[in-house]
């Protein structure tokens, strides 16, 4: 199946789910709104669990491309970490599977997918992948904290300095999801970092 048609499943399946809880999303109108049979759909993802998973592992994905976008955005590695702060903060407050996987808390409208890696007889590379474990909130801290190192730190960097940019790094990740879990006041996610980081990174 081309890609496209996968991916108007999944938009079909996200459409779906911000109508009604995940239990009463049928897969025959999820084939039906995308277009194709529900053959189709079963022969893409094998299941609803199948579905649900490629689901997350696009959100995911999604979350984690936009990371990569901030983290490009400015020069200044304050800066850098606040965009990625205010970018989490923000795809979670609008997109309720991003939500959920940032905290651990699955509510009774979403699939709630095993996190660990199921058995997977998909011919279909992209299914396979979204077989494979899907990442945790700890995951996420890890996967983003990394990331920031590595665009941040420069050539040369010493061991000790390392450590701090990492720890700084995920301090903000941390503060990040904790906006999440509880949205802050006036001057937001953005104000919060950086009095956070005001002493934790040097000019």
């Amino acid at each position: 199946m081309m890609p496209a048609a996968r991916e108007s499943l999944l938009d079909a399946a996200y459409t779906a789910l911000a109508r009604r809880p995940w239990s009463a999303v049928r897969m025959v109108d999820v084939a039906a709104a995308a277009g194709v049979s529900r053959q189709t759909l079963y022969n893409e993802f094998g299941s609803k669990e199948g579905l649900a998973r490629a689901l997350v592992r696009r959100e995911a994905d999604g979350y984690l491309a936009g990371v990569e976008r901030a983290l490009a955005t400015h020069s200044d590695a304050r800066e850098r970490l606040t965009a990625t702060a205010e970018w989490t903060a923000a795809l979670a407050r609008d997109n309720a599977l991003v939500r959920a996987m940032l905290t651990g808390c699955w509510s009774e409208r979403l699939p709630s997918p095993t996190l660990s890696a199921v058995p997977s007889t998909s011919a279909v590379p992209a299914q396979r992948r979204a077989d494979g474990p899907l990442p945790s909130p700890g995951d996420f801290v890890a996967l983003v904290r990394d990331r920031a190192v590595v665009v941040i730190s420069g050539p040369g960097i010493n061991k000790s300095d390392l450590v701090d940019l990492a720890r700084s790094c995920e301090l903000v990740v941390r503060l990040a999801l904790s906006c999440v879990a509880a949205p802050p006041g006036e001057g937001g996610v953005a104000d919060l970092v950086r009095s956070a980081l005001h002493r934790q990174l040097a000019g």
